[in-house]
């Protein structure tokens, strides 16, 4: 038995000032065929899996090119079209083949094309042909086509937001797609349209329970396995929005039901999903009446993860004219001023100017007298099992006493080492700031006295309302009330 794995992914917000090109993809994480490493990655974590699966089963693994860029803005077309031929070559080279598997995210978006990840499958599909077997895993931030529906026989996406089950996601699509070619499982697809696009964090409820229940429905009678598509609201495409995905043993009947009957329910959870995310003044009020420490405040919108370029002030000048003291803050993206800190040396007194540098909706530079405390070339963070690199690093120390950590590479705040690599005790401080989402709150949470979620208004499309959308045609909530009775008009 032959099999092919691939991993092309980045997550793409259209309306990002940014732009994407081949240097993102090597900067953030770039191996080609046999050099993966043995940890696995956000989404290509099918490649260690189906390693120990074919070393310990005695089937041939071929291995194409991983590689992942930092979520933002519009991946070029020469870039796009270079990862793909290079992909498809290496699946052409590896014929015959019984079954493909490809780690995705969902969400990429090239000039030229809207749906990259649909057209990768069709031309996967049309090299390989109808019979072999291909399987995919998701990120649940990602959109989910009638292309890739249609050409993938395995769709699976991580459960969870924090995507702490990247792997089980991964082990899932090498299973199924190896009980499918050793004849055990005939699987078979349905997608229920929830017609919505919402934060669906399931660290917290309604969002906890439901997907424990999903889980437990897996391998129940014939539902092998049970997917949720949030939906990614910055990226301007006609399959926005959130959808179900089941697949059961050669049962479309119940696959349908199942992907409708839980498809509603979470459409029932809208507007109920999300933490409360507070205006800026009152974050900062209830962060310091809390009498635990530390508290961690996160900045939902400057977040990488989301495509924008995390250079934004706004919420440092609020701190810094509130006088608070003993924080830091990780990470504030500028690459200009790294270098200029490299210049000139750890323990170095220097006017810098910082940050804002992108965007005109990312605030103002921030001008102050600072101490370059630490530099640290090409740091990281952890997250989970992987690592994720933060580039070259500089950890300056303001006027009052504040600590802000300046990064070349940008990337979300994940695990709380982002700062105890920069020599930072993350516990010892009163306030930690952050830029993330969700993706930060099982690490961070094992520490913080209190977690505060701050809406800072800036650059990320975070009102599905007011978001100019071109490409999006059928109705879905919050911009239209009640999509389901739109559509049967």
């Amino acid at each position: 038995m032959r099999i092919f794995c691939a991993s092309i992914a980045t997550e793409t917000n259209t309306f990002s000032p940014l732009r994407t090109d081949f240097s993102d993809f090597t900067e953030s994480f770039y191996a080609p065929p046999g050099q993966h490493p043995a940890t696995p990655t956000l989404c290509s974590a099918i490649f260690p899996v189906a390693r120990r699966r074919a070393s310990a089963e005695g089937w041939d693994l071929i291995e194409g090119t991983a590689t992942w860029a930092e979520p933002g803005g519009l991946v070029s077309r020469a870039t796009y079209e270079q990862l793909r031929d290079e992909v498809l070559g290496q699946l052409r080279d590896a014929l015959p083949v019984d079954g493909v598997m490809l780690g995705l995210h969902g969400a990429m978006v090239a000039q030229g094309y809207l749906d990259c990840e649909g057209d990768l499958l069709t031309h996967v599909r049309a090299i390989v042909g109808p019979d072999v077997v291909i399987g995919a895993s998701f990120d649940p931030h990602s959109h989910l086509s009638a292309a890739r529906i249609d050409n993938a026989d395995i769709i699976v996406a991580f459960k969870e937001f924090p995507h702490t089950d990247f792997v089980d996601a991964g082990e899932a699509v090498v299973d199924l797609v190896l009980r499918t070619l050793r004849g055990e499982i005939v699987p078979v697809k349905a997608v229920f349209d929830c017609r919505m696009i919402e934060v669906l964090p399931t660290s917290r409820e309604p969002m906890r329970s439901f997907i424990d229940r999903a889980r437990a429905m897996e391998g129940q009678g014939d539902i092998l396995s049970i997917s949720f598509i949030h939906g990614f609201m910055a990226g301007d495409v006609p399959d926005l929005g959130t959808k179900a995905v089941v697949i059961t043993n050669n049962n479309p009947v119940l696959a349908q039901e199942t992907a409708q009957r839980l498809g509603l329910e979470l459409f029932g959870f809208r507007g109920t999903t999300r933490p409360d995310f507070l205006q800026t003044d009152v974050a900062l009020d209830r962060a310091v009446a809390a009498n635990t420490a530390p508290v961690v405040i996160t900045d939902v919108w400057d977040n990488p993860g989301g495509g924008v370029p995390g250079d934004s002030t706004l919420l440092l000048r609020a701190v810094m004219d509130r006088g608070l003291r003993d924080y830091a803050f990780g990470t504030i993206w500028d690459p200009m001023a790294v270098r200029t800190c490299f210049s000139a040396g750890e323990g170095a007194v220097l006017p810098l100017r910082f940050g804002a540098k992108t965007s005109a909706h990312g605030g103002a530079p921030v001008d102050a007298e600072v101490v370059v405390k630490k530099l640290r070339r090409d740091s990281w963070q952890s997250f989970g099992d992987s690592i994720v690199p933060l580039g070259d690093c500089a950890l300056i120390e303001l006027p009052d006493g504040g600590e802000v950590i300046l990064n070349s590479n940008r990337a979300q705040s994940f695990e709380p080492d982002l700062f105890s690599n920069m020599g930072v005790d993350p516990a010892a401080k009163k306030y930690l700031f952050i830029k993330s989402t969700n993706h930060f709150y099982d690490a961070f949470a094992r520490i913080a006295g209190e977690i505060i979620y701050v809406d800072v208004h800036g650059p990320y499309p975070s009102d599905p309302k007011t978001n100019d959308y071109r490409h999006l045609s059928r109705p879905i909530w919050p911009i239209v009330d009640d999509p389901f009775a739109i559509a049967e008009t």
